[in-house]
């Protein structure tokens, strides 16, 4: 196990984006919506529902309706939950790609799922943050 990084210098040299195999949507059901068999990659409760992140396929079997396509791009460094700057750095290099990012983050990394057709561009943009910092 890792120590968690706050520096921001160090968290943006150390990040190695890593895209995730698949497409991941999100979709929002009531609260007393049976999810059945399928396991959410993430879930929140909002006073509107429970939005889940789960694979497409999944989410289709199940017959939920996607309200977002999304690429899930890990940041492999073991960012501190605590660290500050590391959000607003990649997602303004994401924003200057002119790629829209909804973020999770959990106990060890950042989780950023960018819609599925900006891939590519997400993550030419977050490879040239990591090489060049601020």
């Amino acid at each position: 196990m890792t120590n968690p990084i706050a520096d921001l210098n160090t968290l943006l040299a150390s990040m190695s984006p890593e895209l995730q195999p698949g497409v991941y949507v999100y979709a929002a059901v009531p609260f007393t919506h049976d999810l059945g068999n399928i396991i959410p990659l993430a879930t929140f409760r909002e006073r509107e529902g429970l939005t889940i992140i789960v694979e497409e396929g999944e989410a289709s079997r199940a017959g939920i309706q996607p309200l977002f396509r999304a690429a899930w791009i890990t940041l492999t460094v073991h960012s501190d939950l605590q660290a500050v700057g590391l959000t607003a750095a990649f997602a303004t290099a994401l924003g200057r790609a002119n790629v829209s990012c909804n973020v999770v983050a959990a106990a060890y990394h950042d989780h950023i799922f960018v819609p599925i057709e900006s891939a590519g561009a997400a993550m030419v943009a977050l490879q040239q943050l990591q090489r060049e910092g601020l």
